[in-house]
């Protein structure tokens, strides 16, 4: 293997340790799923830093890091949703914002060709709070005492009515920033 494909064989590992963590969260194995999640965000910093580092940036892995952050973000909202941690709604607004998105980047790429993926300031901070909430949660069920209390008071509701704020306000971001550009691109 070339240190070229690096980067991207290490975002191919992340995606695989969704299933395992998933499982371990159902599992109601939550330290050991914290361990895999700092795995997966090691290896999120890590690919980014080697592609630019080695001159490997590529198409693909532009393409493949958000679907790993977004499928292992997905499945712990899932898992924690349906488990009673996470209420109803916050999970459809999150994973509604998600599909919104990626929708719209179909029938973008459909009508008029490559699109590039470059996350929003706003986009990026929804990452962040759902990382953080993810996070939180985790912390907050692994039964660490006070930190795992205190972690538990500022999630809810405060943690997630902000997740959702930011959740809403960056679909509606992507949705007028390429409708706009569908516009001109139409003309």
């Amino acid at each position: 293997m070339t240190l070229a494909v690096l980067p991207n064989a290490i975002t191919v590992v992340r995606i695989l340790l969704v299933l395992p963590t998933a499982w371990l969260l159902w599992q109601t194995r939550y330290v050991e799923a914290l361990v895999l999640m700092a795995i997966a965000g090691a290896s999120d910093a890590v690919d980014g830093w080697l592609a630019r580092r080695l001159g490997a940036v590529s198409h693909l892995g532009a393409a493949l890091d958000p679907v790993a952050d977004k499928l292992l973000v997905a499945v712990l909202f899932v898992v924690f949703a349906v488990q009673g941690h996470l209420p109803l709604w916050l999970v459809l607004v999150v994973l509604g914002r998600d599909l919104f998105i990626m929708s719209g980047a179909a029938a973008y790429r459909l009508l008029f060709g490559r699109i590039e993926f470059a996350p929003t300031l706003i986009s990026k901070a929804n990452t962040a709070v759902q990382i953080s909430v993810l996070l939180m949660m985790l912390f907050h069920l692994c039964g660490f005492g006070v930190l795992s209390i205190w972690m538990g008071a500022l999630l809810d509701p405060w943690c997630f009515y902000l997740l959702a704020v930011l959740a809403v306000a960056s679909g509606a971001d992507y949705g007028l920033t390429w409708s706009l550009r569908a516009i001109r691109e139409s003309r």
